[in-house]
């Protein structure tokens, strides 16, 4: 069996349940060192670091090394676990929403250097299907569908850049499709679930804190965990059932 891919941020998931027996690596790419904990099942990476000491802000989060490591030791597919905030009134902190489309006005990371090679940007729909039916199998609501907007970080937005892209997207984070389009670029199937953790800025009149985003975070991760393992579960070969 390959390892599932597992890539999460703000959401604390490590040492617990699936988490919990992994091991700590460092892999060597040829993009850079990532830092990888796995085991024959898993290979879960940290974006933003495996401790909070050690924090990676998202604009240099090394996607290129991250996912390169993925594919040299073996992932099937990718789930990305992404923390984002709230661009519709109708999108509550708490909830949870599979994108199925994204936007990034700005340049992004690339494999890409020598071949003229062009991608059709696309979330994976087979691992978004999955990623659903383990949602549903834990009697969890989410919503199907959304349009995320990654900008460059590491500020949050002003008011005013959260009522333009507001008129165009759903979620607004820093990190999904970048991951996105370096996995499709090598070839991996990736979808990713958001954590909806805040109102973006100018949404609603009280100030927005890094507190408020991670408390938030912190509530969903239980959810996003049971989730993960019914995912595992429902994937494993017959004999690696238990």
């Amino acid at each position: 069996m390959k390892p599932l891919g597992i890539i999460s941020g703000t959401l604390f998931l490590q040492g617990k349940g699936i988490f919990s027996d992994l091991r700590e690596e460092t892999v060597e790419t040829r993009f850079g060192r990532a830092q990888v904990f796995r085991s024959a099942r898993i290979v879960f990476i940290p974006r933003h670091g495996g401790t909070p000491q050690h924090h990676i802000l998202p604009h240099l989060v090394n996607h290129r090394a991250n996912i390169q490591a993925l594919k040299d030791l073996g992932a099937e597919e990718i789930l990305g676990v992404n923390s984002t905030g709230s661009l519709k009134r109708r999108l509550k902190p708490g909830m949870l929403v599979f994108p199925d489309d994204y936007i990034m006005p700005m340049p992004g990371p690339t494999v890409i250097s020598e071949k003229p090679v062009h991608i059709t940007p696309a979330l994976n729909a087979d691992v978004r299907r999955k990623w659903l039916e383990a949602t549903r199998e834990c009697a969890v609501e989410a919503i199907d569908g959304g349009i995320y907007w990654q900008t460059a970080g590491p500020r949050l937005e002003t008011r005013a850049e959260i009522a333009m892209i507001s008129q165009f997207a759903d979620l607004v984070g820093m990190t999904m499709a970048s991951e996105a389009i370096i996995a499709q670029e090598l070839e991996l199937p990736y979808a990713s679930l958001c954590s909806v953790d805040n109102y973006a800025h100018g949404l609603e009149d009280r100030e927005l804190t890094m507190e408020k985003i991670l408390w938030h975070a912190r509530r969903n991760s239980e959810t996003i965990l049971r989730i993960l393992t019914r995912y595992l579960e429902m994937h494993l070969p017959p004999r690696d059932r238990k």
